[in-house]
């Protein structure tokens, strides 16, 4: 493939099953070199107007998942996480028929910035506008010299039930051509386990796809994500409020900016 180390995905779909507290796995260097670099460097600024704006008490990110606004290599890298012979790879990690998502509801470019925060949360399970079930989550973290001091790595929570997150199980260093992959099927509770500390002109980018599956019969018919409030928040009535609008299908776009 022209921009990912297709030998390193396959190097890691054996663990894939057996990890825990949901399937996933982690790829490091998963584009190759000279990729990532130039993926990184074609973030817009983080003051352009072509992000859309997500700052509340539980998200505060930007997202692009416009194709229009992608240059030129964006728009090729993911034509190439869309294409039938990386799919055919992630089918087997999943052992699943996988559908992709063209229109990256969700997906494409994330930033966030000094105080970002992403509380943990289930995705949405059935896409509203296809009708197929999300099956399978991959992140590709993209700021270069990204330090642990700066917080925001990915928290994977237990995953007992899919009304709140149980413990926090792992934590991954969002480092710089890092994949995550993981099954969002499994109450795969995720977010960021702390908020962000960043210097100036530092950010935590991303490029982020979903793939989907026909839905099972047991599926939650859940539309929106679903949020869980931080160990501070559980007995804020606010936070407690924007958590309920933000899983509303009617609701959910006043709950982006609060």
């Amino acid at each position: 493939m022209e921009y990912i180390n297709i030998d390193q995905v396959v190097a890691k779909i054996r663990d894939f099953k057996d990890n825990k507290p949901f399937s996933h796995t982690i790829v490091d260097n998963f584009f190759k070199e000279e990729t990532a670099i130039a993926a990184s460097n074609s973030f817009p600024a983080y003051d352009s107007e072509k992000w859309h704006v997500y700052k509340n008490a539980i998200e505060h990110k930007k997202t692009m998942n416009n194709w229009n606004e992608f240059n030129a290599l964006q728009y090729k890298i993911f034509l190439e996480l869309n294409s039938p012979q990386f799919v055919a790879i992630l089918e087997e990690l999943t052992n699943n028929k996988l559908f992709t998502d063209s229109g990256l509801h969700g997906g494409g470019l994330h930033i966030h910035s000094d105080g970002g925060n992403l509380n943990p949360h289930l995705d949405y399970s059935i896409h509203p506008k296809v009708g197929l079930q999300r099956k399978l989550n991959i992140i590709i973290y993209l700021e270069q010299g990204f330090k642990e001091s700066y917080g925001g790595s990915l928290g994977l929570w237990g995953n007992e039930s899919n009304k709140e997150p149980g413990k926090l199980m792992k934590e991954v260093f969002p480092k710089f051509n890092r994949a995550v992959i993981f099954d969002t099927t499994q109450n795969s509770w995720h977010g960021m386990s702390t908020k962000l500390t960043l210097p100036k002109g530092k950010y935590r980018k991303s490029f982020a796809i979903y793939y989907m599956q026909e839905p099972l019969k047991e599926t939650d018919p859940r539309s929106r994500a679903l949020f869980a409030p931080r160990t501070d928040q559980k007995d804020n009535p606010d936070v407690l409020e924007l958590i309920k609008m933000r899983a509303d299908e009617k609701k959910y776009s006043s709950a982006y900016r609060r």
